[in-house]
């Protein structure tokens, strides 16, 4: 499988994305720059994290106007997987690729550290590999990951099963103490309507490394590449069988 990873001016967690693509899951990885209007034959587009542009404006606000953000919008059109994380999820957000808005952390502070996440649809096609319910431990680094969107917005989300990941604590109980950040209803990924486009705010691609002693986010990458290999189409969101806590 052939991964993309866009490197935006002030992108840097683009070389934590090939590494783990590359030197990790055994795939080919290459570099798409900003200024890019062809990408490569990707299989995949990661949007990785950090600043792009500087987040000047607002996080994502500029990055979405780069020639690349065309062709990774006609290739998520197209069927094509995107995994926007972090500083890519809110470039996913702006690019309306995703419905919702990152705000400030409500802390009014950068958090950085290992949080918890539950799997609320594994019936995706980045996250075949877990379980309805399994807790998994990642890194965040974000001062803006307060998700939030307009009741109409979440209702439809829970509804269809486009909520993927919540924030949760070892016992995957989501409560507003394992909230990194205010998000509402505890989201910390969602999916779009096709199933294709995946944005999240924690780290996956820092958690692949056996070296590190957690390979948790080994299983989004595991479940893309084979959702791939198989031949296997992006699958319909399934509902999550729990039930929220607003975060």
């Amino acid at each position: 499988m052939k991964f993309g990873v866009v490197v935006f001016p002030g992108s840097n967690c683009d070389h934590d994305a090939w590494y783990a693509c590359s030197k990790i899951m055994e795939q080919d990885a290459v570099f798409l720059w900003h200024k890019e209007a062809d990408l490569k034959g990707v299989d995949a587009v990661i949007l990785p994290g950090g600043f792009a542009y500087g987040d000047y404006l607002r996080c994502g606000a500029i990055a979405r106007f780069s020639p690349v953000m065309k062709e990774v919008a006609r290739f998520a059109s197209s069927g094509g997987p995107v995994l926007g994380i972090c500083n890519g999820f809110q470039v996913l957000l702006e690019a309306g690729l995703l419905p919702g808005v990152l705000l400030r952390n409500s802390s009014l502070r950068f958090v950085c550290k290992y949080i918890r996440i539950r799997v609320e649809n594994a019936a995706t096609r980045f996250t075949q590999r877990c379980v309805p319910g399994e807790v998994l431990s990642l890194p965040v680094a974000h001062g803006e990951g307060n998700y939030f969107t307009d009741p109409a917005t979440l209702e439809r989300l829970e509804g269809d099963g486009r909520i993927v990941f919540r924030y949760c604590d070892a016992a995957g109980a989501v409560t507003r103490e394992a909230n990194p950040n205010g998000s509402l209803a505890g989201i910390a990924g969602i999916i779009n309507e096709a199933g294709n486009v995946l944005g999240m705010m924690p780290h996956p691609e820092r958690a692949v490394d056996p070296v590190l002693r957690n390979t948790d986010g080994q299983k989004l990458f595991a479940s893309l590449i084979g959702s791939f290999l198989s031949g296997e189409p992006v699958l319909v969101p399934a509902r999550p069988g729990h039930d929220a806590v607003a975060g």
